[in-house]
């Protein structure tokens, strides 16, 4: 405690270089600088792993989130601080960072222990473990149009984009959690927002029900049910689009911009070609441990098959995952060091 108030540290205490090194052999190469990889490098780091995360977007797409209220601790707050202050604390630690695309992940054996190589560009970098934690992407709607009017009023990221449209009549497609958000985030700046769904009702939490229900009470937000988008037109710009039914006696729906969250996929595309199991919607299948049907290779977030994509949930898996890589290489030959020590204890008094 300082006087009255309690002592919160949100910048890291010291300072070190973070620069990645290709001539260091890791304990730790996490794929993935999202709120999952973010974890298990504070926690390795915490360990005193030789700890490498390589990432494009540092705190991962929860950045792009105006407003999160299901992590513990923050009854309220913006997605790109909870990064922000997540990237922080792992940087509290001796760890390498680097920005940038990974382009391949490969295996080698070495005597009795796999090891792992990352490629990014000219550089590879090796490890002794690995996590991945690449999250995901949004799904398209993959109709005719949407291609070609990405950007051009076409968008998936109300936080980034829903200034453009102030005053004009927006559309979002999607019937869950992170349609309603972003419809009430877009209710801020558009004259009306249309969300339309294709099943019967829309399944959100309950917080999110009641300030939707707010939006629609006061006429800012329009829910349309039972109605797929199957055509976007426009040119320079989205003009309207073509609805599967009608819509008060209209198939043509007229729009300024349409905001697309239809779901997720799984970046799995750098692990799709190796050993590493995956389940039918491509996710990485990992037990309870964070770990994979390779030893040594570990997954935490959404890329998982867990089934809740929540970020307190891919935090927990990194931990995990940290926390089991580190046991491994202290291990020395994968074997856990109890077992290791009542095999040797075996052998002497044979």
């Amino acid at each position: 405690m300082i006087g009255n108030k309690p002592r919160v540290i949100l910048e890291p205490r010291k300072k070190f270089n973070y620069s990645s090194d290709p001539k260091i052999f890791y304990d730790l190469i996490i794929v993935g600088a999202g709120v999952a990889g973010l974890a298990s490098a504070m926690y390795a780091g915490r360990l005193g792993m030789k700890v490498l995360v390589v990432g494009e977007l540092s705190g991962g797409t929860i950045t792009l989130t105006k407003s999160v209220e299901n992590y513990p601790g923050f009854i309220s707050i913006e997605g790109g601080e909870l990064g922000r202050l997540m990237e922080n604390h792992a940087k509290d630690y001796d760890i390498d960072v680097l920005s940038a695309k990974v382009d391949r992940i490969e295996i080698h054996r070495k005597k009795e222990r796999k090891h792992f190589l990352i490629f990014s560009g000219k550089d590879k970098y090796f490890s002794k473990t690995l996590i991945v934690a690449t999250g995901t992407e949004v799904r398209k709607l993959n109709v005719p149009g949407e291609k070609e009017l990405n950007g051009k009023g076409v968008s998936y990221c109300a936080l980034c984009d829903g200034p453009l449209f102030k005053d004009k009549i927006v559309g979002v497609v999607g019937g869950g959690n992170s349609a309603v958000k972003e419809a009430l985030l877009l209710s801020e700046y558009a004259k009306k927002v249309y969300v339309f769904y294709r099943r019967d009702t829309i399944r959100v939490e309950k917080e999110n029900m009641a300030r939707l229900n707010e939006k629609v009470g006061k006429g800012k937000i329009v829910t349309v049910g039972n109605t797929n988008i199957v055509e976007i037109k426009g040119d320079s710009m989205i003009k309207s689009v073509t609805l599967d039914r009608a819509y008060e006696g209209n198939n043509e729906f007229e729009l300024g911009g349409l905001f697309v969250y239809i779901g997720h996929l799984p970046r799995n595309k750098l692990v799709k070609d190796l050993e590493v199991k995956l389940n039918k919607g491509g996710e990485i299948i990992i037990n309870a441990n964070s770990g994979t049907n390779i030893r040594g290779f570990y997954a935490a977030g959404d890329v998982t098959n867990s089934k809740w994509k929540q970020a307190v949930i891919g935090v927990a898996e990194g931990v995990k995952a940290a926390f089991y890589a580190y046991e491994y290489v202290e291990a020395g030959d994968g074997v856990l060091p109890l077992i290791k020590a009542k095999l040797l204890e075996v052998k002497k008094n044979v």
